[in-house]
């Protein structure tokens, strides 16, 4: 099986059973999946252990099976290949099986925990406005050119990335922005990839219900680093602590950028508005349509990637100037009788709190400012009071509700978010379980030139329940509501 060069001394190969010089049709991790003459990847999952269904995966045509424990019970004629790590050697085969495709084109990858989708999305909107064929790997979506599929994963599996891989190299694309998260660079779904650059935004709270603790969180985004070739850039936020950390052991030119800090490439915002923002950009004046200091942040990683990569500076500021914000993130519209609402991914503390800090910096200080605000469930419980206590204190009014709470009780969340609240606080905030009543409260309370943030869901046009989901989409809803109230 050619599909199995490089396991050898990329992955640990520990026992083989069969024939090896066998063509197979597929490669396979899911055991519904299998069809004639595939291989099946068994990998030990967080819910189940693909170990379990190597029987039936043969059953269903399995030729071959590749495995961490090779079963007790061996058939004839099927080929058994004994690996350290599933999840590494499956993504060294899926690049195998789709011949490489990284290594055909320029794959950028973004990480950290806030900015990564509006810096992959702008740098595809940017290159592909400057005559590029372009490819995007993210969280709201996949476009292979024009040609756009829906995600299902910050970082999809590795047969995935691999196969739109091979699309976009197949479609002529030159340049790929991908988001990479740091369960991807710890289940080895971005393993065998050749990266032409890495993009470190900022790291703050989150995933800790995944990782056991902050430093693993950090030190798993640096392994992202650390494995860059010294071919690639590692472009990293000067500006967080952990930015230099990044770039401790990496063999990537190293690049910085910064507002605050010394750094190879410089900002200053010299204007903040709802409108955009006025920037001085490595000494040139810019403006933009995207609003808030994180922004400024996005804007110039953009624009430092860009001259990575061989944009003149002129187009690239120019193209700068005339891009829009991603779906959910800081999107907004104003109603007839001119109340602001804006939608904003903002899931963690740190991002939640830049948003509303943004929001407060371009009020003139008469509005209100009515958050709506709730916490995913079977996620991360440590951040539920962080983040009840950054809307309280930030907010005029802050509504407390159900965001994704998936198998928790609505309730139970709610709770927990109310906890972090100052006691000084308490008066200003409310808590309604029903996410759409909450948004509409909120609409009612809101009078002439207030502001309305709803966070948390972002881009998400599906609200999750006891595992079902059923459509919810925030912008949507709260254009609707306004719109109604108006008439």
């Amino acid at each position: 099986m050619i599909i199995l060069k490089d396991i050898l001394y990329k992955v640990t190969l520990e026992k083989v059973q069969g024939n090896t010089a066998v063509a197979i049709r597929d490669i396979n991790f899911d055991s519904r999946k299998v069809g004639l003459d595939d291989v099946f990847v068994a990998i030990r999952g967080i819910v189940s252990d693909g170990h379990g269904y190597i029987k039936k995966a043969i059953d269903q045509g399995a030729l071959a099976v590749i495995c961490e424990e090779i079963p007790s019970e061996i058939i004839n004629g099927i080929t058994y290949v004994q690996v350290k790590d599933s999840q590494e050697a499956l993504a060294i085969m899926a690049d195998n099986y789709y011949d490489n495709p990284s290594a055909d084109l320029k794959l950028i990858g973004v990480t950290g925990t806030n900015g990564k989708t509006t810096i992959a999305t702008l740098l595809f909107n940017l290159f592909t406005a400057a005559g590029y064929e372009s490819g995007l790997l993210s969280t709201v979506k996949i476009m292979v050119g024009k040609t756009q599929s829906k995600a299902t994963h910050t970082t999809p599996d590795s047969l995935t990335i691999n196969r739109y891989l091979r699309e976009m190299v197949d479609a002529g694309v030159v340049f790929c922005f991908m988001e990479v998260s740091s369960h991807g660079i710890h289940q080895k779904r971005t393993e065998g990839l050749l990266f032409a650059g890495g993009i470190f935004t900022n790291l703050s709270h989150d995933h800790l219900d995944y990782h056991k603790d902050f430093k693993e969180y950090r030190d798993v985004k640096k392994r992202f680093f650390d494995d860059l070739p010294k071919t690639a850039f590692a472009l990293v936020n000067a500006d967080d602590k952990n930015g230099m950390v990044m770039l401790q052991n990496t063999a990537a030119k190293k690049v910085t950028y910064a507002l605050k800090s010394m750094a190879d490439h410089k900002a200053q915002i010299l204007e903040n508005q709802l409108q955009g923002l006025l920037l001085k950009l490595d000494g040139q004046e810019l403006w933009v349509k995207l609003i808030g200091n994180f922004n400024a942040y996005n804007v110039l990683a953009i624009y430092a990637t860009a001259e990575l990569l061989g944009l003149e500076t002129i187009e690239t500021l120019q193209l700068l100037s005339t891009l829009e914000s991603v779906d959910g993130r800081f999107q907004y519209l104003i109603s007839d009788n001119n109340i602001t609402a804006i939608v904003d991914y903002a899931h963690t503390p740190d991002a939640l709190k830049n948003v509303l800090e943004t929001i407060n910096t371009i009020r003139t200080g008469n509005e209100q400012l009515i958050t709506v605000v709730g916490c995913g469930g079977d996620r991360d419980t440590s951040k539920r009071p962080k983040m009840g206590k950054i809307a309280a204190m930030l907010s005029t009014k802050a509504i407390f509700t159900s965001d994704n709470p998936r198998t928790e009780k609505p309730e139970t969340i709610i709770e927990q978010i109310e906890v972090g609240v100052e006691p000084i606080d308490y008066k200003k905030t409310l808590s309604i379980t029903d996410r759409k009543q909450a948004i509409k409260t909120a609409c009612q309370m809101a009078g002439e030139n207030d502001i309305i943030l709803i966070a948390g869901k972002g881009h998400e046009t599906y609200q999750e329940v006891l595992g079902e989901r059923s459509s919810f989409d925030d912008f949507k809803i709260v254009k609707e509501l306004l719109t109604a109230l108006n008439k």
